[in-house]
């Protein structure tokens, strides 16, 4: 089976990240990805919350694929063990 797309979880204005999920087989994965990584990805500056869904549906294909390349070389992190992409993972 295909590493694939999972849902859309929300923006946790606690921990400054997105949460959303992917689907390994018939196991769901959690991810999370930080607010400085997205808008590195977007070429943008401090982007509000209330704009992180948009913005992450905007760059959700090159999120996944990152996703998808940690989980491959098993770089899960924490408990439930999941998926947690930083701006260094994308430079």
């Amino acid at each position: 089976m295909k590493f694939s797309s999972g849902e859309y979880r929300g923006y946790d204005t606690d921990r400054s990240v997105v949460l959303f999920s992917m689907i390994d087989g018939y196991t769901e994965v959690p991810c999370a990805i930080s607010s400085d990584a997205m808008d590195f990805l977007d070429g943008a500056k401090r982007t509000s919350p209330a704009q992180r869904e948009e913005q992450f549906m905007r760059l959700r294909t090159s999120i996944e694929q990152r996703a998808e390349r940690k989980f491959e070389a098993a770089e899960l992190e924490g408990k439930p063990a999941g998926i947690i992409l930083r701006s260094i993972d994308f430079r």
